[in-house]
């Protein structure tokens, strides 16, 4: 059985750990040194943190139809672009400039956050998430995670759950 993560009070923070406190959700951080030669952000994350790929998501911003939408999914597998539309309502998804997603949200690649983004945008959340008690997403930078239940980052980013991950 899974601990339910405490909830962190943060003097300061980063701009997602800000909202989950000023929210009053339950949520844990993980901190970890970042290695910028390892080649994938989230892998990095889960071998960090000792914990399975599956329960670490990553967060990605694709343009669909002419407007920015994130999509969060699974660091073990990968994004379902038509799947992403789909969710939507759109028809057509790319992958976004990661300078545009980066100006958007507020946050750096390989630490962009659901929370706390400077500009919301649509969240679409891969439904296995809620196969897990908690899950682990960006903090807002690399090195960085947080720890909460997948309903709780779902109900704070107003997000769709469906089923937008690869294996």
């Amino acid at each position: 059985m899974a601990k339910k993560p405490k909830k962190q009070q943060q003097s300061g923070g980063t701009p997602a750990t800000v909202a989950l406190t000023a929210a009053g959700v339950d949520f844990t951080v993980h901190a970890y040194d970042h290695d910028p030669s390892h080649p994938s952000y989230g892998e990095e994350a889960a071998e960090a943190m000792g914990v399975s790929p599956e329960r670490v998501f990553k967060t990605l911003v694709a343009d669909v139809d002419g407007s920015l939408v994130v999509g969060v999914v699974p660091v073990a597998g990968s994004l379902d672009l038509k799947a992403l539309a789909a969710a939507v309502g759109g028809k057509r998804a790319t992958m976004a400039d990661p300078t545009l997603a980066e100006r958007t949200t507020g946050y750096v690649r390989g630490g962009i956050s659901p929370l706390g983004q400077r500009r919301k945008l649509p969240t679409v959340l891969d439904d296995s998430a809620g196969t897990h008690p908690t899950i682990c997403v960006s903090a807002g930078r690399r090195g960085l995670e947080v720890e909460l239940a997948p309903e709780d980052l779902a109900k704070l980013t107003d997000a769709v759950l469906a089923p937008i991950g690869r294996g």
